[in-house]
């Protein structure tokens, strides 16, 4: 029998007993995989150094590494979102409707575990404890297979959180990780449809598209982020460069940060300059369109933008700027290159921004606020599954309630169907 089917099938077993759990018993679970994670924190830097040195050998781009890295204050965050989950609702058993049939029967649709969650992802060693707490708290097992590059950090992580659940009421056979770095275990997993009952892909565009196109498990789609933010006529100049600065240096690596900043033409004629000389002293490489190198082509740094840039997430210190004669362009722009996940207008006029947030497909739309922000820990759900850029089952952040399904309970008094 191969790893991942072995894994799989320890983990279903695991979910019948998950699913009686109180929510004190699943919240004790909690404290301590947060507690073994400091009390231990130098066995897991020890470990992720060991990938930190192969990822440098290899040559991986400083953007990867930064990903990668695990540090004191980066493990002190994986356990204090343990433990704000701790402080979540548990959503399983809420009653979500009730119905009365003239017939007698009584209908009640309830909050349950989806049951076994495999999630397939790339080089952020967090959201290895992430997905395991908030499957543990919504009654999920969770089949975990993270990527090459972060094995020893990866396997580190389950050691710890298994060794914690080994003194609680919690199976620890609920938490698995795949360890054969092999893509023949990504294809394994994509196939065991009646063991998973759901796959959760967190990474790059071509992850996420070769999970969609080849599982025959249902798949809750997290996207790529090309993410923008337009700056409109009437924008504060003050709030247009911090919240450029922020969206796309504050960490250029994940998915919530800036990719392409759009400029009414108005706006850049008087403050793109200044702008651009913001995010240039941290480095960022600007590739502008040939009006934006019109008015700021002469600072270092900068050069042409191409159509595929535009379409490109870098995760990176590089930055495209496109002038747009009005809020129009800005709006049909980002609904053709965006990947529906966040979205921001600055702006000092109510009826324009009433417009983008209408308008512009996304899960996230902001009003003069950081798309740095779409994050399950910044919108209260404690630590998150991913961000969900698809309409169906969930969308934006994935907290607790979005690894739920529902179940009808019907009670009745001998009634037939006539």
């Amino acid at each position: 029998m191969s790893e991942v089917l072995a894994k799989a099938q320890a983990a279903k077993r695991t979910t019948v007993a998950l699913n009686a759990l109180t929510r004190a018993q699943k919240d004790e679970a909690l404290t301590r995989m947060a507690d073994e994670l400091i009390a231990r924190k130098e066995e897991l830097m020890d470990a992720n150094r060991i990938d930190i040195e192969k990822a440098k050998a290899s040559g991986l781009l400083t953007s990867f590494i930064e990903r990668l890295t695990l540090t004191d204050k980066r493990i002190e965050a994986m356990a204090e979102g343990l433990r704000q989950v701790t402080q979540l609702e548990d959503p399983i058993g809420d009653l979500l409707e009730e119905i009365e049939r003239p017939n007698g029967l009584l209908i009640r649709k309830v909050r349950v575990p989806l049951g076994l969650i495999g999630i397939i992802y790339e080089s952020r060693p967090n959201v290895t404890v992430d997905a395991a707490g908030l499957c543990l708290k919504s009654g999920n097992a969770v089949l975990l297979r993270g990527g090459s590059d972060a094995l020893s950090s990866n396997r580190k992580l389950v050691e710890v959180l298994r060794d914690a659940l080994s003194t609680t009421k919690v199976p620890e056979d609920a938490i698995q990780l795949i360890e054969n770095p092999d893509r023949a275990s990504v294809t394994e997993m994509l196939k065991l449809k009646g063991i998973l009952d759901v796959l959760i892909p967190r990474g790059g565009a071509s992850l996420i598209r070769h999970v969609v196109e080849n599982a025959t498990v249902p798949v809750i789609e997290t996207g790529a982020g090309i993410c923008h933010t337009y700056l409109d006529d009437s924008a504060d100049p003050q709030k247009a460069v911090n919240l450029s600065f922020n969206a796309k240096v504050q960490r250029p690596s994940v998915c919530n940060s800036m990719e392409t900043l759009l400029v009414h033409r108005e706006f850049a004629s008087s403050h793109l300059r200044v702008v651009a000389e913001k995010l240039l002293s941290a480095n960022v490489e600007l590739r502008g369109c040939p009006e934006t190198l019109d008015l700021i082509g002469d600072l270092a740094n900068t050069k042409p933008v191409s159509e595929q840039d535009f379409a490109t997430e870098y995760n990176d210190y590089i930055l495209n700027i496109r002038i747009v004669p009005d809020l129009e362009t800005a709006i049909a722009h980002i609904n053709q290159y965006g990947t529906q996940h966040s979205e921001c207008i600055v702006t000092e006029n109510a009826e324009h921004a009433r417009k983008f947030m209408l308008e512009v497909d996304a899960a996230a739309v902001y009003q003069n606020a950081s798309t740095r922000f779409t994050d399950g820990f910044e919108f209260g759900f404690g630590a998150e599954i991913g961000i969900s850029t698809q309409k169906l089952h969930a969308r934006g952040p994935m907290g607790l309630p979005a690894l739920t399904t529902t179940k009808y309970y019907v009670y009745g008094s001998g009634q037939i169907r006539e």
